[in-house]
């Protein structure tokens, strides 16, 4: 009896993570999309009702913190396969072919992050990756293979410009998602460049 109890536990226990694991994925295709996404949209996109999906999240806030928080993790996934000491230009080139995608959505996301979260926390949370690029671009500046007339933070600004427009031409079907890595670098390689006179 004991034993059949506690494989009922387990049984709610993994339905309910995979519950989780649906509605994360629903909110940051929704919020990727649309930053005002209902509730229950993300319902509809998950296959869960209402009820389920407030049992997890039990507020539109709780839920795009958790969803920017899940795409965050991924950047660092993503991070871990990268030799960030490599010449700067490569670790660049590099960050947007893995991360891309990921930097896209995670834009979306955020749109609604800053509307629903304090603004000290939604800086919090993105702190760290854009921390790393600028801390990136600067050393490319250092070693002479970025250019130096610009500010590292307005460089990595263009990065991230360039690709939440390339994920919505992608979005739009104006652009083939297989070239979005080698047109982003291609236009960074040119907006980076060091300026000779």
């Amino acid at each position: 009896m004991a034993s059949t109890q506690a494989q009922r536990t387990r049984s709610l226990r993994a339905d309910a993570q995979q519950n989780v694991e649906r509605i994360l994925e629903a909110a940051i295709s929704c919020l990727g999309t649309n930053p005002e996404a209902s509730m229950a949209e993300i319902a509809k996109a998950a296959g869960v009702g209402r009820v389920t999906l407030y049992g997890h999240f039990p507020s539109r806030e709780v839920l795009v913190e958790a969803a920017l928080t899940r795409l965050l993790e991924r950047g660092e996934e993503a991070l871990r396969g990268i030799e960030l000491t490599a010449d700067p230009r490569d670790v660049l080139a590099a960050l947007v072919e893995s991360s891309w995608l990921l930097t896209a959505q995670a834009g979306s996301v955020l749109v609604a992050a800053q509307a629903l979260l304090p603004p000290g926390r939604v800086h919090e949370m993105h702190a760290e990756p854009e921390r790393r690029l600028i801390e990136l671009i600067k050393r490319g500046q250092s070693e002479g293979v970025f250019r130096k007339d610009l500010p590292a933070s307005w460089l990595a600004n263009v990065v991230h410009y360039l690709m939440k427009g390339a994920a919505a031409d992608v979005s739009a079907g104006r652009l083939e998602r297989s070239a979005v890595p080698g047109l982003i670098a291609a236009t960074m390689d040119g907006v980076v460049q060091p300026r000779f006179t």
